[in-house]
């Protein structure tokens, strides 16, 4: 089976994803593009077997679980330890070649199980964090920002390689906002905006925005995606 590439407003340094646990996130935040375009809404969570005979190749960056995300509470262990395990092989050859991978949660207390897996030694562990505010409307039933910022800055103390995503970006208090990202201690931060355009979620300013950029820049790197482009 070959690799998707990335569609959408995927990160520009993704060069393909790899799903091969499919259906219905646990964390039903409603803004999911997932949810958007209607692909898991009445689909159970499944683990695609046919997904384990895709040809990873090498020298790609492979966004693993962006349809669903793979350390959500309702994965079987044994699901994420054949996806780990599957990925590895294609970085175990004869040949000097490898692959990076991006594994992407919002529960990225649960990615801590896995940390001795040494797939993490060629691979980014990212979270969301969309604001330091509580927006249960807007939030599903995703773990709580502060919980996802503990998280990160246990992998990161591991010696992992960490981002964070602020996407989509909502309203935030900044001072909180940016010692929440400090936290994570992310090698990239990605800022991007609400592209469901039939949600409408609470927005910051463009003041805001570029005050929160100029901060984060001071720390770490700062990658604008396309779609922010909107509120700037």
């Amino acid at each position: 089976m070959p690799l998707n590439l990335p569609d959408g407003n995927m990160y520009k340094f993704i060069t393909h994803t790899w799903n091969p646990v499919k259906g219905k996130c646990e964390h039903k935040c409603p803004y999911c593009y997932m949810c958007k375009e209607g692909r898991q809404i009445q689909t159970p969570i499944r683990l695609d077997t046919t997904e384990f005979r895709t040809d990873l190749k090498t020298n790609k960056f492979i966004f693993v679980g962006s349809g669903t995300d793979l350390f959500a509470d309702n994965i079987p262990r044994e699901w994420i330890l054949r996806t780990l395990d599957y990925c590895y092989s294609f970085n175990n050859g004869l040949f000097d070649y490898s692959n990076n991978y991006l594994f992407q949660s919002k529960n990225p207390k649960r990615m801590i199980e896995f940390l001795e897996h040494p797939i993490f030694n060629e691979s980014v562990a990212c979270t969301t964090i969309e604001t330091n505010r509580f927006y249960p409307e807007y939030m599903g039933n995703a773990p709580n920002v502060k919980e996802r910022a503990l998280a990160m800055q246990e992998i990161s103390s591991r010696g992992i390689k960490t981002y964070v995503t602020i996407e989509p970006i909502m309203n935030f208090d900044l001072e909180e906002m940016i010692e929440l990202i400090r936290m994570c201690n992310p090698i990239q931060v990605n800022i991007g905006a609400n592209t469901n355009h039939g949600i409408n979620l609470p927005e910051p300013s463009t003041d805001k925005i570029l005050i929160l950029i100029d901060e984060l820049s001071k720390f770490t790197e700062v990658e604008k995606k396309s779609n922010l482009y909107r509120l700037l």
